[in-house]
């Protein structure tokens, strides 16, 4: 019997990869002689640098880069397996986890650290970058990548802006003569399921900004700025990125990806199963075993366990899909019937939930050593 076992991580207590190892432990204990296929999943948020390096056996970098207040940061980013091919998470460089209550301020923060990061991924020789749009500090509309990366964003009297969201409000001319040219010869792929545009009531400012810092006044400012930069753009690049969905990720980082570089948007489920090469592995699968700490009805919208069910039957459409988690929770049984063919949660009895973070490991494992022995009932 071929078992793929493919779970997102479960936060706080373990990676998608020991998660995947905890479950085919517990397999191995039921049905030693299985055929066992582990690949570690994200869904494009935290933890996807890690998981893509775990599946496909490649390496972790670090760099030092300009933090979202400007300070230097170590940032790590992954080149996987086939060696041209990178993953950066943007919140590694310009994330919301570098500033606090008393320094958080969208107005001044800036990508510019995602921006080098993403030319030091080119340096090691990428020629295909995935970047994840999540858990940014940031509310610059990507001005700050595209400054590191040899875009000139000038005011009125020719000088460059200055870093944040905010200065936006001065730009008068783009330049992407210095462009980094080896960005024309590479397939960028963003991996966002967030859906809103640069501007507007449902636009970057609106929606995340009082979360990094912003106030009513601030959210005003900061959509005018955006709105002002957009466009800058329009007339110099004639791109329109104001109202594309998902260029308001990140705090506008989507728009200034389409802005400058042919960058294409991509959900983070469907991209994480492509650079894995989920779909081949599972041919010719018996049991699919997927989960992640949390199953609920947000599941449903790109989350790690509905986007592999979808993949495992879309090839092998006879295949018994089963997710696993720390907690099930409300609208999780509205799955069913979506791919996904049955649902366990992994806690024996009631407990804290620093208990269930000690014992994820074990928990996980005696569950699915019980699903296997279900299925290997039924052989």
């Amino acid at each position: 019997m071929k078992i793929v076992i493919a779970p997102d991580s479960f936060k706080g207590s373990l990676t998608a990869k020991e998660a995947a190892d905890a479950m085919a432990a517990g397999v191995r204990r039921a049905m030693p002689d299985a055929e066992i296929v582990c690949v570690p999943m994200a869904d494009g948020g935290e933890g996807t640098v890690q998981s893509l390096v775990d599946a496909t056996g490649g390496t972790l970098l670090t760099a030092t880069v300009t933090g979202p207040l400007g300070t230097p940061v170590d940032a790590t980013y992954g080149l996987l397996g086939d060696g041209s091919t990178a993953v950066i998470e943007m919140a590694a460089a310009s994330g919301i986890g570098y500033v606090d209550e008393t320094t958080r301020d969208p107005r001044v923060t800036t990508t510019y650290g995602t921006g080098e990061l993403i030319r030091d991924a080119l340096d090691h020789g990428a020629t295909s970058l995935i970047v994840g749009l999540g858990g940014s500090a940031t509310n610059d509309g990507g001005a700050g990548m595209a400054q590191a990366l040899g875009v000139r964003l000038l005011d009125d009297d020719g000088r460059e802006l200055a870093p944040g969201g905010a200065t936006l409000a001065t730009l008068t001319h783009v330049d992407i003569s210095g462009l980094d040219p080896r960005l024309a010869q590479t397939d960028l792929r963003l991996a966002s399921d967030v859906t809103n545009p640069l501007t507007g009531e449902r636009g970057a400012s609106a929606v995340f900004g009082p979360q990094k810092g912003a106030d009513e006044a601030m959210v005003e400012q900061l959509d005018a700025a955006l709105r002002h930069y957009a466009q800058v753009i329009r007339q110099d690049l004639e791109r329109d990125v104001e109202h594309v969905p998902g260029a308001g990720a990140a705090g506008g980082l989507g728009a200034g990806f389409l802005a400058f570089t042919g960058a294409r948007m991509q959900s983070g489920i469907s991209l994480v199963i492509e650079a894995t090469g989920l779909e081949t592995l599972a041919q010719d699968a018996d049991l699919c075993l997927t989960g992640e700490g949390r199953i609920d009805a947000q599941t449903r919208y790109g989350k790690t366990p509905i986007g592999v069910a979808h993949a495992i039957k879309s090839v092998m459409s006879g295949c018994p899909v089963v997710a696993v988690a720390g907690c099930v929770g409300d609208g999780a049984y509205e799955l069913l019937g979506d791919g996904i063919d049955a649902i366990f949660g992994i806690l024996p009895a009631s407990c804290t939930l620093k208990e269930a973070l000690a014992h994820a490991e074990d928990n996980l494992e005696r569950t699915t050593e019980n699903v296997a022995r279900l299925v290997a009932s039924f052989a």
